[in-house]
């Protein structure tokens, strides 16, 4: 009877190979999966797979977010020391076709750079230090005086309210913790002289073994993930290096030109407002804006609102100057960003890192940006960020 049973199983199965029935259990299983590619390649499935694509690269995003904070001393110096290596790459491929050897180079280029580092904090704080009182008191003077006129329009807030914002806008910009609040704190001072320590040991190294190190992290890759890579690599040195560079010297400039207006319409202070506008101008934008309104307010407690309005008008000529011809030539029209971009970055920068994270937020946009625009080849953007062809 088994027999029976065993055969009918088989001449069953015959059947079926012959007329490509297939079993009924099969049948539900490729119903069943059908159904589901159904599902997911309709429109609310794209949209369901897109979300949760979304999802995932942002809790990825958040988890290298988060675990950057945690290891801010360790990551700050590193990202220090290579916009440092990055900037001064050209004097160390000077002295390396020199026949310099690279010890010897990676030392003297270290030096340099805290020798310049040093020179420039040294006159910034050598111009602000004895006059910083004056300032802030002039400041505060000045945005009084704007206060009091602005309550002769029928527009504007009421006393109180106006009150509370002068209190806040003077207090961030001429506290102590504007000033030097990294240093404030025991733990704060260990934490940046340990990380201080490590950019000095880490820029070395790089300046020494840079490319040596750039070929150890290659090695995982091929093909071309391999070209992908070193394309990329090669542009964030490009990247970082014109923005640092660039960014000094239109900073100089800057400093330069409205402190020459500040002494020639005399407004006291003129040499630590030009200071601090070179210092501020590391912050795209806002920085600028920061400045600009300090002196004006010191203009307008000294020689007047006519003054003041010279002084607007001089800080608005000098940016035009550097957002116009000073950054296409020294910083390249590529490494130009949009103003909305540079305002999110810096947004995003501060809200994670403070005035550090303001500082650092575009040149790491600008870097992002580069990366994406050789993706699939030296001028060959990524896909998704070609531009459209007209027909």
């Amino acid at each position: 009877m088994f027999g029976r049973h065993a055969r009918r199983e088989l001449e069953d199965r015959v059947t079926r190979l012959e007329t490509g029935e297939r079993p009924r259990a099969s049948r539900e299983r490729i119903a069943a999966g059908e159904g589901a590619r159904r599902a997911w390649g309709d429109g609310f499935g794209l949209l369901a797979t897109r979300a949760l694509q979304v999802i995932i690269v942002l809790i990825l995003t958040t988890a290298v977010i988060w675990g950057m904070r945690e290891l801010t001393t360790v990551v700050i110096p590193i990202l220090l020391a290579l916009i440092f290596a990055s900037t001064f790459a050209p004097v160390t491929e000077w002295l390396r076709r020199r026949r310099v050897p690279a010890a010897l180079a990676a030392v003297i280029v270290l030096l340099g750079i805290v020798a310049l580092l040093t020179g420039v904090g040294w006159l910034v704080v050598w111009a602000v230090r004895d006059q910083w009182d004056d300032l802030s008191a002039q400041a505060q003077d000045g945005f009084a005086q704007v206060v009091e006129w602005s309550k002769t329009l029928p527009f504007m807030p009421d006393e109180a309210q106006l009150h509370e914002w002068g209190e806040q806008i003077v207090d961030f910009l001429t506290s102590a913790q504007f000033g030097s609040g990294a240093l404030a704190g025991v733990g704060v001072v260990t934490n940046f002289i340990t990380g201080l320590v490590l950019m000095i040991v880490v820029l070395f190294f790089f300046l020494k073994d840079g490319p040596t190190i750039w070929r150890f992290l290659l090695r995982p890759f091929s093909g071309e993930a391999l070209a992908r890579a070193e394309r990329s690599g090669t542009k964030v040195v490009e990247t970082l290096g014109s923005y640092v560079r660039g960014t000094a010297g239109v900073a100089a400039v800057d400093a330069v030109g409205i402190g020459i207006g500040l002494l020639i319409l005399q407004v006291p202070l003129a040499l630590p407002l030009a200071a601090l506008v070179f210092v501020l101008a590391f912050i795209p934008i806002v920085g600028a804006t920061v400045a600009g309104i300090l002196a004006a307010l010191v203009a307008l407690v000294a020689n007047g609102p006519i003054n003041a309005i010279i002084v607007v008008g001089v800080v608005i000529v000098v940016n035009q100057l550097e957002g116009n011809f000073l950054q296409p030539v020294l910083m390249g029209r590529a490494l130009k960003l949009h103003s909305l971009v540079i305002l999110l970055a810096l947004t995003i920068g501060t809200v994670l890192s403070g005035i550090l994270g303001a500082v650092l937020a575009v040149p790491i946009a600008a870097v992002a940006w580069g990366v994406i625009k050789v993706w699939d080849g030296p001028d060959t953007p990524a896909k998704w960020a070609r531009p459209h062809r007209r027909q």
